[in-house]
């Protein structure tokens, strides 16, 4: 069976493989191989493999460089794409910045205009209080001057009797009347001197009532630009405080409890905001000094606001030119506890608040690190620095600059990684910065 299904194998070879002979002829002798039909079917199927070989080989070429010139484009297109958002990005941070250098001068131009409408109020408050008692000082002589007019007329009248006495006596004794004439030139000098006092008593109390109205015109003059000045100030605190007020909370922060931390920092008594007390009388306050007691007590939680905006991150730690790489959250499986700003090696970094430095060395994958304690429980980080500025218990301000960016610890660039800690527990850092970009 075997043999025969060989005959036949050997057959369709013969058929389509005939067995060939290949001479080779050299000058003195000729010589041939044989090839045999197997020889040939193995030396097809082994050029067939080549060929085969070759064309999947140059489709597969062919295909990923045709899908290796598409991923290269796509990836100039999200190149583009990405750098096109990232200048986006960029204009609006310095549009943002120079937002808040804007707010920042409009704050100090308000509290200058505030600080000398509190002037002006003082000064007028002096006056009015000088007014009232020239008011008080000119109704006294008004009164004492009405009582001596009305001794005056009390006299005169009793000198008018005494004269009208002495005439009837004069008609009915003639022989007296040598007598009466040194009476009589008495009584007549007396009642000329009396209408001449009466005269100027009742001019006196004139020039006395119409200075009281031109007082009482000023006094009221003062009012209305005191209360313009109010008004002012009322619009200026306004503006200033609810920005401030608005940005503590967006933060999460209790401004009572903050308010009252500052205040126990800056416990110092006296200076321009210490109520007014405009009496010692023991009256009761009037409008105007309650109205500017409470423009003091805003005033006061102005000052206490910009003691705490200095206090608490609401800074960027980079001012030159940066991108966000990564931010605050769950990344590749763990949480990123905080922000990163990537930009050039060395770029400066600075503090976002004032506070005192608690660590300023190398530590473990942070690399070079820096921790700054701030006010609130809060503490800040900046991590893989290239170099560190400050040591550890040295106090920083907000701005100063403490750093610069690298990549030291684990980094796979250079970058800056920020974080803000609050009771030990880290929080976004963005949730401060956001919150400040309409106030500074």
């Amino acid at each position: 069976m075997r043999t025969r299904l060989a005959i036949k194998f050997h057959a369709l070879l013969e058929r389509h493989f005939p067995e060939r002979r290949v001479f080779l002829r050299s000058d003195t002798d000729t010589r041939y191989m044989r090839l045999k039909s197997e020889s040939q079917l193995i030396a097809f199927l082994g050029a067939s493999a080549i060929v085969a070989w070759a064309i999947i080989a140059t489709a597969v070429l062919v295909m990923d460089s045709i899908g290796s010139g598409n991923f290269r484009e796509q990836a100039k297109r999200d190149q583009r794409t990405y750098e096109l958002r990232l200048n986006a990005l960029e204009s609006e941070r310095n549009q943002r910045a120079a937002e808040a250098i804007a707010a920042q001068q409009r704050f100090n131009s308000a509290l200058e205009q505030i600080s000398a409408m509190q002037s002006e109020i003082l000064e007028s408050e002096t006056r009015r209080r000088e007014l009232e008692t020239g008011i008080d000082v000119i109704q006294t002589t008004l009164r004492r001057t009405m009582k001596e007019r009305d001794s005056a007329r009390s006299e005169t009248e009793q000198l008018a009797l005494a004269l009208e006495n002495s005439e009837s006596g004069s008609s009915l004794d003639g022989g007296t009347s040598d007598a009466a004439d040194p009476l009589l030139g008495f009584l007549t000098t007396a009642l000329s001197e009396t209408a001449i006092e009466r005269d100027n008593i009742i001019e006196n109390a004139q020039e006395a009532l119409h200075q009281a109205d031109e007082m009482a015109a000023q006094i009221q003059l003062m009012r209305d630009q005191n209360d313009q000045i109010f008004r002012q100030l009322e619009d200026a605190m306004t503006i200033s405080v609810e920005p401030l007020d608005k940005m503590f909370r967006a933060a999460g922060m209790s401004t009572d409890s903050l308010i009252s931390t500052v205040r126990r920092g800056y416990s110092g008594q006296g200076g321009p905001l210490m109520p007014l007390s405009f009496t010692t009388r023991g009256e009761d306050p009037s409008p105007d000094t309650l109205r500017a007691n409470r423009l003091l007590n805003q005033m006061d939680r102005l000052n206490l606001y910009r003691i705490a905006a200095q206090q608490a991150p609401f800074a960027l730690p980079v001012k030159s030119a940066f991108r966000y790489t990564s931010g605050f959250g769950i990344r590749w499986g763990r949480m990123h506890s905080g922000t990163d700003f990537a930009g050039a090696h060395g770029t400066p970094i600075y503090s976002t608040a004032d506070g005192v430095v608690t660590h300023a060395e190398w530590l473990s994958g942070y690399g070079r690190l820096i921790k700054i304690q701030h006010e609130f429980g809060i503490e800040t980080r900046y991590a893989h620095l290239s170099r560190i500025r400050v040591k550890k218990g040295q106090r920083v301000s907000r701005g100063e600059r403490i750093g610069d960016m690298g990549s030291t610890g684990r980094s796979t660039g250079t970058h800056l990684h920020y974080e803000v800690r609050v009771g030990g527990k880290a929080v976004n850092p963005m949730i401060y910065i956001k919150a400040a970009r309409d106030v500074f």
